[in-house]
């Protein structure tokens, strides 16, 4: 008995049982009389509970961290301790992908755009050098006007890189409301969603099998420009 919820219910059991006062029960088990006699005041985690099972049903491959970030976006007051307790309790752990396995969940249809700057789609498109190194570029077209707004080719494209990139084109072009990508590790990183909770621009994930959503346009984008 090492947890003040052993001692509670060691001391609660001496004292049905062989009518033992609270003050003996607690002196017999080596407990203090103040942690046995403690209630538990923890608010009510029923709506914090479902609405994180709702994100993570949405967002398959997110952890709890990202997750406390798409909390705190909503507007909601939450430690982050707090949203990893729950997350274990509700067995939310994201397992390891075996094969090509894609993360499965609802999402919510998509728009289709009416005017410049309504929607943004990022992608990613690679190649070698003569040398045999490789390089990737990072594509950005804006949906409405089939507009290429950046081409940045280098070999390493880390989340910090893009939202640099995208920090640039809104100085130039203007806020998007929407931008579109796939789960690539650089669009589901903590600087990725860190830049958009700070711009408030929404982020879109296509469904896992549907690249041509971003890709038919954002690679032919890509070889046009």
């Amino acid at each position: 008995m090492v947890t003040p919820a052993a001692h509670r219910e060691a001391a609660a059991y001496l004292r049905s049982t062989y009518q033992m006062s609270e003050r003996r029960a607690c002196r017999v088990i080596g407990a203090d009389r103040a942690s046995v006699r403690y209630q538990a005041t923890r608010p009510d985690d029923d709506d914090l509970r479902e609405r994180l099972k709702a994100l993570a049903q949405e967002r398959r491959r997110f952890g709890y961290r990202r997750l406390h970030v798409l909390l705190r976006r909503e507007g909601q007051v939450v430690n982050k301790k707090r949203v990893q307790r729950l997350y274990r309790e509700e067995r939310l752990t994201v397992r390891r992908r075996g094969g090509r396995k894609r993360a499965m969940g609802t999402r919510r249809p998509i728009e289709t755009p009416l005017a410049a700057n309504q929607r943004w789609s990022l992608d990613f498109v690679s190649d070698q050098m003569t040398d045999g190194r490789r390089f990737r570029i990072l594509t950005v077209i804006d949906n409405c006007t089939r507009e290429c707004l950046a081409l940045v080719a280098d070999t390493s494209l880390s989340g910090r890189r893009v939202a640099r990139e995208l920090d640039a084109i809104i100085a130039q072009r203007g806020r998007p409301d929407m931008i579109v990508s796939d789960y690539g590790s650089e669009y589901t990183s903590n600087a990725i969603l860190a830049w958009a909770d700070e711009t408030g621009v929404g982020w879109h994930y296509i469904a896992p099998g549907k690249p041509q959503r971003t890709r038919a346009s954002t690679v032919g984008c890509a070889t046009s420009c």
